[in-house]
């Protein structure tokens, strides 16, 4: 990392050169993921702690808001259980949490590290890939939350639940791509990340997190299920609340098109990469 580097020289944009980058440097994302999840806490009296605390505190208050307050009843539920209704909730809250954490923070992750465009060696490509491990990690805690929740209430754990990593896959692969695409886009646009942020609060409100999908009219049904995160959170309430196989065809397809997404976002990231010296 103590080597010079060319900020101008071009960029391979295979895909098969990033998967042998990132073996390649995956103690490096390792090392960073963790210094980016401790960092965010230091300083605080529970540390790391509060990556439990915080969807702990989140769940009771989805359970009393919405269960309480609001007495919402989830449409096609097997009861009208108010804990039934957060879990299923919070279920898609955590969907939504992994895009949104990953998708806000990738226009800041080139600027926020000039360091690593002008003076050293070092990967830029992987910047997005270590925001996402450290995406990933919080929303792990999320999961392990809801399924000893879950445990708790109903006394057991649908066998169906083995499939989270088969459901998430794809998400992670399609928000990797948008990641590269912002992280690039936001060292020529500043103003990207505070689009961004408006966008994704205007996405949680139009996607199935609050409601399912099969509860919105007809003509709006096919426009909500274009949200980025709609068919992850109905398959993943399937398989974690209601014990239901995956939709395999449905996941096939949202994979091709993640794949092709991410492709785009990363061939995107490593063209424009030459500018970035100049600009910063």
């Amino acid at each position: 990392m103590g080597q010079l580097n060319n900020p101008h020289r071009t960029q391979s944009t295979s895909l098969s050169r990033l998967v042998r980058n990132i073996a390649i440097n995956r103690q490096l994302i390792y090392q960073m993921v963790k210094r980016d999840v401790i960092g965010r806490y230091k300083g605080s009296v529970f540390g790391v702690a509060w990556s439990f605390f915080n969807p702990i505190f989140m769940l009771v208050i989805y359970t009393f808001v919405f269960s309480i307050v609001f007495k919402a009843k989830w449409a096609g539920a097997a009861s009208d259980s108010k804990t039934e209704f957060s879990l299923i909730l919070f279920t898609g809250m955590i969907v939504f949490g992994l895009f949104s954490e990953a998708i806000n923070r990738a226009p800041s992750l080139v600027i926020s590290n000039v360091n690593y465009v002008k003076k050293v060696v070092f990967p830029l490509e992987m910047l997005p890939i270590i925001s996402m491990g450290s995406a990933l990690f919080h929303s792990f805690v999320s999961l392990l939350i809801l399924l000893v929740a879950f445990i708790l209430v109903n006394g057991y754990l649908p066998w169906t639940a083995i499939y989270i990593p088969v459901v998430f896959a794809p998400l992670i692969i399609l928000s990797l791509g948008i990641s590269w695409f912002l992280a690039s886009l936001g060292v020529f646009m500043r103003d990207v990340g505070q689009t961004v942020g408006l966008l994704t609060t205007v996405l949680m409100f139009v996607s199935p997190i609050f409601y399912p999908l099969s509860s919105l009219p007809q003509e709006f049904q096919g426009w909500v299920a274009l949200s980025p995160v709609s068919f992850i959170i109905e398959q993943a309430r399937a398989i974690l609340i209601f014990g239901l196989s995956p939709d395999w065809q449905g996941l096939a397809l949202y994979a091709i098109v993640a794949l092709l997404f991410m492709w785009l976002g990363f061939a995107w990231f490593q063209k424009t990469r030459k500018g970035f010296a100049d600009v910063l």
